[in-house]
């Protein structure tokens, strides 16, 4: 990828977002969309690689978002940041540069540091293969990663745009969810960019919603068949996950409206979601019970 260095502009702390051109733009939006997240470099000097370094300054974007504009990522409260690293050498200090810096990045973009797993005197492939512990150790690590995030309920919740009423619940459900529920949002006909008083609105609760964007119903079907889907104004949305239970919410769309409509809207979707994470606290009868009144 194409990733250039941090220019220290000041353009992150002072708007929030970085305008540096190039793909680290693709990489934000993956960043907010992972449970977990895994840095993995040889050490080179001490440290990470150029291209590894470069990522880490320009996560100052992500930083600038939560400490500089006090806004929290509602997948902040879950998200894994685990460092699997190899070195040339045997130097006794061979990684705790690299170390040190994976928990200010891991800080930075959202997530807890859980961890490393660091093997020295490693030139290349063959070497790791030969290693006595190292593949079972990794192995062993992400298993005790990934098992938390494999019996999450999948909620889709789906608008027309997903620009707007989709995000919003998406973003309370994880705030308000915790890492029990596993989301995801989609349109039936997605708009280019998230609506921007939506963005607004929800700054004003201290979430933040940015570098999130809007995807079809198909490019959500990818990442497994949801559990429930709760529509607004697109119920046609059914066929596509066929015995899925579809929940519709009659949300007015506030594209368009005033900044104190799209308010009311954000906040009778915020209650709609404290109302649907306490019903699911009954676990799957009310995935049986919604599936029982679609029959």
């Amino acid at each position: 990828m194409n990733i250039s260095p941090c220019q220290e502009c000041g353009t992150c702390e002072k708007k929030g977002f970085c305008p540096i051109d190039d793909d680290m733009q693709q990489v934000y939006p993956l960043l907010r969309e992972a449970d977990i997240i895994v840095m993995a470099t040889p050490s080179f000097l001490y440290g990470p690689t150029a291209q590894m370094k470069a990522r880490v300054d320009r996560s100052q974007a992500l930083w600038s978002l939560r400490y500089v504009f006090r806004l929290m990522d509602p997948g902040r409260k879950w998200r894994q940041g685990f460092l699997l690293s190899v070195g040339a050498t045997k130097g006794k200090n061979l990684f705790e540069g690299t170390v040190l810096m994976a928990k200010y990045f891991f800080d930075a973009v959202g997530a807890s540091f859980d961890g490393a797993l660091t093997y020295k005197q490693i030139e290349g492939p063959k070497d790791i293969k030969k290693h006595p512990t190292a593949l079972n150790e990794v192995k062993e690590k992400a298993r005790a990663l990934v098992t938390p995030f494999l019996n999450r309920t999948k909620i889709l919740f789906v608008c027309t745009e997903n620009a707007c009423r989709s995000h919003m619940p998406s973003a309370f459900a994880q705030y308000h969810g915790g890492d029990k529920i596993e989301v995801d949002s989609a349109g039936s006909a997605p708009a280019n960019e998230v609506n921007q008083l939506m963005e607004k609105a929800m700054k004003e609760k201290g979430i933040d919603m940015a570098y999130r964007k809007p995807k079809s119903i198909e490019e959500a079907a990818p990442f497994g068949k949801p559990d429930l889907i709760v529509s607004m104004g697109c119920k046609d949305v059914c066929p596509q996950f066929p015995g899925v239970p579809n929940e519709e919410w009659n949300v007015p769309d506030p594209s368009g409206k005033s900044i104190e409509f799209m308010r009311k809207i954000r906040d009778d979707i915020e209650e709609r979601v404290r109302k649907l994470i306490e019903n699911l606290k009954f676990g799957t009868q009310y995935i049986k019970d919604l599936n029982k009144k679609e029959q």
